[in-house]
């Protein structure tokens, strides 16, 4: 891995610990008298608030896009494990990791993904919130290893009609839709259709309050909840999993599997794809691992060539690539627009 400075310098990083669960790592470069970003202190953030999002989307080096703060505790459906801070600044593939700004320059989070059906910016970005990386970030440091808690529950927000039927008296708490077997949960006795009102004594008004608190928890801590079930409120009692320990789903056989020094899974484009690309032949990007994932390559993208040099097949894209050294340029082809992205080999 490398790292490369705004004054074009870079330098060969060392990684000392990663969590794929909220996609942070701790790298390391041998480099002195850097200057630093200030990272904010724990305050409430408000919507409306401006702020400033930096990467490279699509190669674009040091690009700086400005917004306001949508949402600060948004719970997205494909991730549960922490409330994201939703911004409209634009961020696009290879803005991932960038740092996400207020304006006093302190950073307030770490931009991570969209929400898209095109593959681009519409509108919908969302960022790690510091708090978070910060724990990731001392943990790692400290245990070589990050630890995450898990109460087992599926959560939804509660709106006017689902608090007439609960017989809350405003809409508020996160409801619980399902609850996992012999999970923390299911021990203390938690049950589909409760709402959780509070964590340790913290009101819970979104759902994406409750994973707030779970996730900033270790393993073993016992929480308190407090509860309404069928018009009245009780206090039940729970100790945490670890959510590290859970199974990991088997990989579907069909998907494609990044092979070689870029780390792309390939195949030829067919009839009908060339007629809606335009192109009379190239290559179509079927996964993305390594190399090619780190400046933002992305599947559905389509190669049209190496250094310059046009690839219509799978195995002449293997030895134009097997004759690169330490970095090659690579032709792809992302909607209607093509565009040259640099990738450094390992």
């Amino acid at each position: 891995m490398f790292v490369k400075l705004n004054d074009r310098r870079e330098f060969r990083a060392k990684v000392l610990g990663s969590d794929k669960l909220t996609d942070i790592a701790v790298i390391k470069i041998d480099a002195s008298k850097l200057p630093a970003v200030s990272l904010a202190p724990p305050q409430p953030l408000r919507v409306g608030e401006w702020v400033l999002a930096i990467g490279s989307p699509f190669g674009l080096e040091s690009s700086v896009t400005a917004g306001l703060i949508s949402a600060t505790r948004r719970s997205l459906p494909c991730d549960g494990a922490m409330p994201f801070i939703q911004t409209d600044a634009a961020i696009n593939p290879g803005n991932s990791g960038g740092p996400l700004i207020n304006m006093r320059g302190e950073v307030i989070g770490i931009n991570s993904q969209i929400y898209t059906r095109t593959g681009g910016y519409q509108g919908l970005s969302f960022a790690i919130p510091i708090n978070v990386a910060r724990q990731v970030e001392q943990q790692i440091l400290s245990t070589g290893q990050v630890r995450h808690a898990k109460l087992g529950v599926r959560v939804q927000d509660v709106d006017q009609t689902l608090a007439e039927s609960f017989k809350l008296d405003k809409p508020a708490g996160a409801l619980v839709s399902d609850v996992e077997k012999g999970s923390a949960a299911e021990t203390a006795g938690l049950q589909s259709g409760d709402v959780v009102l509070a964590v340790n004594g913290h009101v819970v008004d979104l759902s994406g309050d409750l994973p707030a608190v779970v996730g900033l928890a270790q393993p073993g801590d016992p929480i308190a909840l407090d509860i309404w079930r069928q018009g009245a409120r009780r206090t039940l009692h729970a100790r945490l999993d670890d959510a590290t320990a859970r199974t990991i789903p088997k990989a579907d056989a069909r998907a494609p599997d990044p092979k070689g020094r870029l780390g792309l899974a390939l195949r030829p484009l067919q009839s009908d794809e060339m007629r809606e690309s335009g192109l009379a032949a190239g290559l179509l990007i079927e996964g993305v691992s390594g190399a090619a994932a780190r400046p933002g390559v992305q599947a559905g993208d389509l190669r049209l060539a190496i250094d310059g040099q046009p690839v219509t097949t799978v195995d002449q894209a293997s030895v134009v690539a097997g004759r690169s050294a330490k970095s090659v340029a690579l032709l792809v082809q992302r909607g209607g627009m093509k565009m040259y992205v640099p990738l450094r080999l390992g």
